[in-house]
């Protein structure tokens, strides 16, 4: 590594920095040291997508690479993390003043603003659909889209007609050519080693320079996509001394699929986690569209999520039913371990001094037996909340139906992520009926003595946790009979029969 400046695409060129400290986030820099106050700061903890920018950075093969524009939190975003890549604002919308961009225009035409405070935010979050998506969105994608943003006053309905009314308008599309060539350019830059105002950042570019790195400076932060770290620095005011992004190290940010097996490495985002995920297995599909909002998604990796060992981290249980392993490296060695032994405690994991976390891997279902599976949240709003009850339920039949496997796990039960071992125990052998579901609910409690917090209570928590064993029955039990989700409600048509 060697001491340089961070550099990044901006405004049509490479732009240097020297200066701030490395925990400056993008946003203070934006606002407080480049004057650009287009990007407004609200929560200052990724949760209202006020602050929404654009980064920009190239995907695929050598030789086949295109611009992957992705929109991101700058409020939790560092601004080492910029390095190497390009930075779009709503100031870089417009193609002159009288020439607004095709969704600064449609939100105009629609009246999708009043006070106008969370309006650049929108239109940069549509801005990267509007680049990403030729065609014009469904309305799940838009909500999908804006699961990051939030309005007071407008309401949605007005800016959700907006991104529709950006595809009829003519067609306006970032040259892309400059941009690409800009970031092949940087790619060729040495590894980062920033320091400023007594703070060091590190920015590996290999495996094997993180794995000595980490072996020398146990004690610095690791960071992926900053979406929890970044919260320390600007909610709880702590100070990091040393830290070490993982974001450049292309090893960690492979997907590999093959016989049966899928393995994601630890600096893969989670929207691509997401869908390997569901790729491998479709029953992802409903905590990938719930995890988070799509910024946080864009930023975060599943790697992260899954060391942070927090007890409602809402991929863990998931994970878990699914037999996932967790591969931890130190220096040239490797080990693996069940992901629930990872475990030890409240926000304490078996991560050793010097290790770090390098995939997570998960193997198909075993022959001769069919996988049910699903993965559950139970929160107070569809979007951008914290559980108050995860699952990851999954049960292995024979060919007779009885149970031959059960992994039932659950996040904001106890102080960590945790399979069911008492729930496990009274199922297995048993037939895949309601009698051998009551059996299990019951024995929930055995496994499980939750806390009350602000988000639920302790006998709430119980209740919805067996609730959840017994939808997941009704779900895989094939028996038919009235919706038990929401989305499989529809509207009865004039005329037509209740």
């Amino acid at each position: 590594m060697s001491e340089r400046p961070i550099q990044f695409y901006f405004r049509g060129r490479l732009h240097t920095v020297q200066g701030p400290a490395p925990t400056r986030t993008v946003l203070q820099y934006l606002r407080e040291d480049l004057r650009q106050t287009g990007t407004k700061e609200g929560c200052a903890e990724g949760d209202c997508g006020a602050c929404t920018v654009v980064i920009g950075e190239l995907a695929g093969a050598p030789g086949q690479e295109e611009l992957q524009l992705r929109a991101v939190n700058a409020c939790i975003q560092f601004l080492p993390s910029l390095d190497g890549k390009a930075l779009f604002t709503v100031e870089d919308l417009a193609s002159g003043p009288d020439a607004p961009h095709p969704v600064q225009q449609a939100l105009i035409l629609h009246h999708g603003s009043q006070c106008g405070f969370c309006t650049p935010g929108f239109a940069m979050s549509l801005f990267a659909l509007y680049e990403n998506r030729p065609d014009c969105p469904t309305r799940d994608a838009i909500d999908h889209t804006l699961s990051g943003n939030l309005c007071r006053c407008t309401g949605y309905r007005p800016i959700v007609d907006a991104a529709r009314e950006a595809y009829a308008l003519p067609r306006t599309l970032l040259d892309r050519a400059p941009v690409i060539a800009a970031l092949k350019q940087m790619a060729g830059l040495p590894s980062l080693d920033y320091v400023a105002e007594g703070r060091r950042s590190h920015s590996p570019r290999s495996l094997a320079e993180l794995a000595a790195l980490r072996e020398r400076l146990p004690e610095a932060r690791l960071v992926a996509g900053g979406t929890d770290v970044g919260l320390w620095v600007t909610k709880q005011g702590r100070t990091l001394d040393e830290i070490i992004l993982i974001g450049h190290v292309p090893e960690l940010k492979r997907i590999q699929v093959g016989a049966g097996r899928l393995e994601i490495g630890a600096g893969v985002t989670l929207s691509d986690a997401f869908a390997a995920l569901t790729g491998f297995e479709p029953q992802w599909a409903e905590l990938a569209r719930r995890f988070a909002s799509t910024p946080v998604k864009n930023a975060g990796t599943l790697g992260g999520n899954v060391a942070n060992g927090s007890p409602i981290g809402d991929s863990m249980p998931g994970l878990i039913a699914l037999g996932c392993e967790i591969v931890l490296q130190k220096g040239s060695q490797t080990r693996s371990l069940a992901l629930e032994d990872f475990y030890l405690d409240y926000q304490k994991t078996d991560l050793q001094p010097g290790e770090f976390v390098r995939a997570l891997v998960l193997d198909a279902p075993a022959p001769g037996l069919t996988r049910h599976f699903r993965s559950y949240k139970v929160a107070k709003r569809l979007d951008q909340d914290i559980s108050a009850v995860a699952a990851g339920l999954a049960v292995h039949l024979d060919d007779e139906g009885l149970i031959r496997r059960a992994r039932l796990a659950f996040g904001g039960m106890a102080a960590t992520p945790r399979r069911a071992a008492a729930c496990e125990a009274a199922m297995l052998g048993r037939p895949w009926t309601p009698d051998t579901v009551r059996l299990g609910m019951a024995a929930l409690r055995e496994d499980f003595a939750p806390f009350s917090d602000v988000r639920a209570t302790r006998s709430y928590r119980l209740s919805v946790a067996a609730n959840l064993l017994q939808r997941f029955w009704l779900e895989t039990s094939g028996g038919g009979g009235a919706p038990v989700r929401l989305d499989q409600l529809h509207p009865i048509q004039p005329g037509s029969q209740p």
